[in-house]
């Protein structure tokens, strides 16, 4: 955990709950490691609801590094990657500094913010992806050796402060929720998988989740904050011009805050603690790169913080990230042959998102190997089709960050289904035990019984589905289902609630695999089509999208887009003038 010591929340926490479904290990790494969790948007509709945790960074990774040491064919060596090996327009292998070369038929790079990297704190520069590590300063030369275009990014992270150097009292406490909600479905795990004792006899580091939770504390920037950051925005990296990449839209710098929201008379922080055994706090929300000496007039300007002491500066990091548009779905690179990308290189921001196309990245890379074909993920399937699909196909010129409304199918997408849609992925590539694949069949067989029997079952005035929708069912349900596993109630009671909206979402889908089959001419100009938005044809005539759903998936571009283009595709080859630049029409594929 490199920089805050969070996993989940919106969007992020669907999706880590998705890879814990395709047989990943970060759902059950948070769980054991967690010291507080929240579920956000309790009040609202369970398809926004998302968990979130704060974990003990420290013992987040040391139980992740132990459990890799104990996979079975699995192979660890630590050391720093040069260069990439080519061989007739294939990867090969890699160099490393020590001289030592790794060959094999795949190579996935995953390279954070390490490639070229330069952390700025005001006018002070150092090489390096993170306070105290190094920068990769050879890899990038091998990437664009390959034809790799290669871009600038920028993120940063706030000042870490000494606990008991806070005056906590004045301040909002934020607890843990009494009934955590964990990431991992361990309804369907074998009894004993999470504290057993590997063979050698070594035993995983990790707690019983939710026990001893600890607090965040909320506090707010003042007007002396404004001023302090407003009178220094020159000194600070980013806005003297020292860093050209671009930074997180949706994360900014306590410098972008004030100067993008100047109407906004304060901004939110959280002070979170960075695990059970150290004193060290993160202050989430005031990511800088202003001077040090500027850092420690701003953050005694806080309420709270008057008297902090920072332990490690902020910093910005600019770094190399390879445009994902040169990727097929699949994670493999257009340009050459068995090189895979997964990460902050794909130009994503975020724990989750980067555990998602590892994940991908690693069943595809041995997938090519075995020369079938690659798992690719709907859309319609989960947050993880929806972020590969928006990379691959749209590309990104910003730090790129999930959220629940990139999804247009979001309400099928609730954190308790992960399981049963991701299912026939799980099975098809043999991601999870055999024992762990039936009893999912077996719980969504059950949620498929009890929504059915709802919507059958005469509740008075109309079906028990109808009293539900209506509110009124919980005590009129039968004893039986009352005595399923709180996950088959939970997602038989969202089926039952939301029928409505989610048949409307099939039928979309079904719209959208229609649309999928129709091509759209190369020979379009999008800015002559008078009817087209001028927002949605620039669009449109930048990513050139093949179909008429890849059309439909581009931020901006709306269904009634969607619905000129089509009449547009329909009588293109008729029409003898119009906003074709070379004859073209419609194909089906």
């Amino acid at each position: 955990m490199s920089c805050n010591p969070a996993i989940g929340g919106q969007a992020k926490g669907q999706m880590v709950r998705e890879i814990d479904a395709l047989g990943g290990e970060m759902a059950v790494n948070t769980d054991v490691t967690a010291i507080q969790f929240r579920l956000l948007n309790e009040s609202r509709g369970p398809a926004v609801q998302a968990p979130r945790a704060q974990c003990d960074k420290k013992a987040y990774q040391l139980r992740l590094k132990h459990k890799l040491e104990l996979q079975d064919n699995l192979q660890i060596f630590q050391a720093t990657v040069t260069g990439l090996i080519y061989k007739h327009d294939r990867v090969v292998g890699c160099r490393t500094n020590l001289d030592v070369e790794f060959l094999g038929r795949t190579v996935i790079i995953t390279t954070g913010t390490f490639l070229r990297a330069l952390m700025h704190v005001g006018q002070n520069k150092n090489k390096g992806g993170r306070m105290g590590d190094f920068s990769a300063k050879t890899l990038s030369g091998s990437l664009i050796e390959a034809g790799i275009e290669l871009c600038r990014l920028k993120t940063g992270t706030p000042p870490r402060l000494l606990g008991r150097s806070i005056c906590f009292s004045g301040l909002q406490e934020q607890k843990g929720d009494r009934e955590p909600t964990l990431f991992a479905f361990h309804d369907t795990r074998d009894q004993g998988d999470l504290f057993h004792v590997e063979q050698p006899g070594e035993t995983l580091l990790g707690w019983r989740p939710g026990v001893a939770q600890t607090s965040c504390w909320m506090t707010y920037t003042t007007a002396e904050s404004e001023q302090i950051v407003r009178s220094n925005l020159h000194l600070s990296a980013m806005y003297s011009g020292e860093i050209s990449g671009i930074g997180p839209r949706y994360c900014p710098s306590i410098e972008d805050k004030f100067v993008r929201f100047a109407d906004k008379p304060r901004h939110l922080l959280f002070l979170e603690p960075e695990g059970r055994n150290t004193n060290e706090y993160y202050v989430n929300g005031l990511s800088t790169s202003l001077p040090f000496d500027v850092q420690v007039q701003l953050v005694h300007s806080i309420p709270g913080l008057e008297q902090a002491i920072i332990l490690r500066p902020a910093y910005a990091v600019e770094y190399d990230f390879a445009q994902p548009t040169q990727l097929f779905p699949s994670l493999e690179s257009r340009k050459m042959e068995g090189l895979f990308f997964a990460g902050q290189i794909n130009g994503t921001s975020g724990y989750e998102e980067a555990a998602a196309q590892g994940l991908v990245a690693g069943v595809n890379a041995v997938l090519k190997v075995r020369g079938e074909s690659p798992m690719v993920i709907g859309r319609h399937e989960g947050y993880i089709g929806v972020l590969l699909d928006d990379l691959t196909s749209k590309g990104t010129i910003e730090p790129y960050r999930m959220f629940t409304s990139r999804a247009e199918h979001r309400l099928l997408l609730n954190h308790g289904s992960a399981e049963g849609r991701l299912m026939g992925h799980s099975r098809a590539m043999k991601l999870l035990p055999e024992s762990r694949l039936n009893r999912i069949e077996q719980k969504f067989s059950a949620v498929k019984k009890w929504s059915d029997f709802l919507e059958d079952t005469s509740g008075g005035n109309g079906s028990l589905g109808d009293a539900v929708r209506r509110g009124e069912a919980p005590a009129r349900l039968p004893a039986e289902f009352q005595n399923e596993t709180k996950e088959v109630r939970e997602e038989t009671l969202y089926r039952v609630k939301y029928r409505g909206y989610l048949l409307r979402e099939q039928r979309q889908i079904e719209r959208f695999n229609d649309l999928e089959r129709i091509r759209i001419p190369d020979g379009i100009n999008y800015l002559a089509v008078s009817s087209l938005r001028k927002e949605s044809a620039q669009k449109l005539q930048a990513l050139r999208p093949a179909t008429l759903a890849a059309a439909s998936r581009i931020s901006g571009v709306n269904p009634s887009d969607i619905t000129i283009l089509m009449i547009l595709i329909e009588t293109g080859h008729r029409t003898p003038s119009g906003p074709w630049s070379s004859p073209g029409s419609a194909s089906v594929v």
